[in-house]
Order: structure tokens, then C-alpha cells, then sequence
């Protein structure tokens, strides 16, 4: 599966957290309200972002472990975390940490989630959660993965899946064109069969139905505003970047399009959408 640098990851958190559905976050807080431990996995944790701004809305004590395939990412996320926390302890390979009134214990834990997901959810967590992963993933292989889930009693909570849903102010003639290359790039294959890129959200939510959980939804779009001109142009980069792999737009009119987009980027009331879906799964 491709990664993504702790870079860019640290670019995009801030705007990340303030995107997330309001509703489906206060429906997990009331669903594990009174639990005195809740027991994490967070899939393709990265450098622990969906700890930061998920722990807040759990119990006083929780118990997380980070799964990714990236060493590098994992030994960045404790010295994110460490740095976030009031306060952080070493304990052995694990952290102990206390944030507003929280104590969190964080583990790590290397693993291809292609080859080892059963593994992985062996340990029977209370909750399954993962941040801008599904998007990445084959139809096929939700499918497995709701299976595996469901065997091990785990609830589920996910955010930040592309939905494809994507809008550009002021407007330029190839928006729609570009953006629909932009789609087809998307479901390729990340290591897990050809992506469901867009289509990710409702094929994800439909497994989950199929294997018997209660599935709300709700819309946690990127809107992005001139003050967010830095992650606006690694974005397009990105855009553009795929969209040439692609070969469906003329290399003239992508770069006219990139030329005007990045001009754009800062200026006052210019704005880029970018939509995404967060997935609450229960029992």
C-alpha cells in the first residue's frame, strides 16, 4: 500500500480535525458514555492524528494501538504524541499518556493489514477506527474486512473517506474534467485490489449493513479557504500529479488549469471543497 510522509500529514491534521462530522462524533461519545476502559485499534494510524482527535471524545481511560505498515510513521507518532500529551511516560515499547483529565496507553504495532487483518483484530478491541484510509481500499476487500470485524465484536468508527464530491470557487472550465480524471486515478491499485476511491463510503457502509450493524453517516467535507493556501497547493500538486498519470487531459490545458488553481489559492474568497464521509458502525 502507497504511504504518505509525516509531512504531509502534519499539513493536513489541523484542517482534518475541524472537518469532522459534529453529529456522528457526539453518537460514539453517547454509545460509549460510562465505559471505564475503551480498548482501541486505529487502522493506518500514521502519526497518530486520529488519536488526538478522537480520545477527547471517550472515556477517562483508554487503551489505543496504532497499526500501520510504516515504522517510520509509528516512531513519529510517539514523538507526536509525547509532545501533545501534558504529560507522557515511556513504558517499555508502549507510552502512557495524561491529556485534560485523560490517561491513555498507546501501543504500537507494525503490520500489513492485506496479510494480517484477522491478526490484528484478534485482540478483540471495543472499537475499530481508522482517518482517510477506506478510499484506498477494494470493494472486495470492505468486504473482508466487515466479516473480520464483526467476528471480533469490535465497533467501528471512520472518517475522512473521499466521496468525490469536490467544488471549486471562482469556477475554470476543466474543474469537472480534471476532477473526474482525478477519480479514475483514484481506483487504482493502493495494495489492496483496485480501489473503491469515491465510491468508498457507500460500499463500505452497505458491507457493514450486510454483516448486521446499525450504520449512521454524515459528511465531513474539507472546505478550504485562502487562509488555507499551504495544504490547498499540496493538494493540486497532488491533483495534477495523478491526473498526468491518468493521461486524459492535454498536458497544456492541466497545466492551465494548475497555473490558474494555484494562483487562486490564496486569494480572498476563493474556495476548494473537498468531501468527504465519516461512518459511525454499532450494535
Amino acid at each position: 500500500m502507497s504511504g504518505f510522509s509525516a509531512d504531509w500529514l502534519a499539513l493536513r491534521e489541523g484542517v482534518d480535525h475541524r472537518s469532522r462530522n459534529g453529529a456522528l462524533a457526539a453518537k460514539l461519545t453517547a454509545h460509549f458514555a460510562g465505559r471505564s476502559v475503551v480498548r482501541i485499534v486505529d487502522l493506518g494510524s500514521g502519526t497518530g492524528s486520529n488519536l488526538r482527535a478522537t480520545a477527547p471524545l471517550l472515556g477517562e481511560t483508554q487503551e489505543w494501538t496504532l497499526v500501520d505498515h510504516d515504522p517510520d510513521l509509528l516512531e513519529e507518532a510517539a514523538r507526536a504524541l509525547t509532545r501533545w500529551a501534558d504529560e507522557a511516560k515511556a513504558v517499555g515499547d508502549s507510552l502512557a499518556l495524561f491529556k485534560d483529565g485523560l490517561n491513555i496507553g498507546v501501543s504500537f504495532r507494525i503490520a500489513d493489514l492485506d496479510k494480517d487483518l484477522d491478526e490484528v483484530l484478534a485482540s478483540r478491541p471495543d472499537l475499530v477506527s481508522a482517518s482517510a484510509l477506506f478510499d484506498l481500499i477494494s470493494e472486495a476487500w470492505m468486504k473482508r474486512f466487515a466479516g473480520a470485524l464483526r467476528a471480533s465484536g469490535a465497533d467501528f468508527y471512520t472518517v475522512l473517506t473521499y466521496n468525490g464530491q469536490d467544488e471549486f470557487s471562482p469556477p475554470h472550465p476543466f474543474d469537472e474534467s480534471v476532477m473526474r480524471a482525478f477519480d479514475m486515478h483514484q481506483q487504482r491499485d493502493k495494495g489492496f485490489g483496485p480501489a473503491a476511491g469515491p465510491r468508498a463510503a457507500a460500499a463500505l457502509a452497505k458491507a457493514l449493513k450486510e454483516v448486521g450493524y446499525a450504520v449512521a453517516t454524515g459528511d465531513s467535507p474539507w472546505v478550504l479557504k485562502p487562509a488555507d493556501a499551504p495544504l490547498k497547493l499540496e493538494l493540486l500538486r497532488g491533483i495534477v500529479r495523478a491526473v498526468e498519470e491518468t493521461g486524459f487531459i492535454a498536458e497544456k490545458g492541466l497545466h492551465s488549469w494548475a497555473f490558474y488553481r494555484e494562483a487562486m489559492a490564496g486569494e480572498k474568497g476563493s474556495r476548494m471543497i473537498t468531501g468527504h464521509t465519516d461512518i459511525l458502525a454499532t450494535f
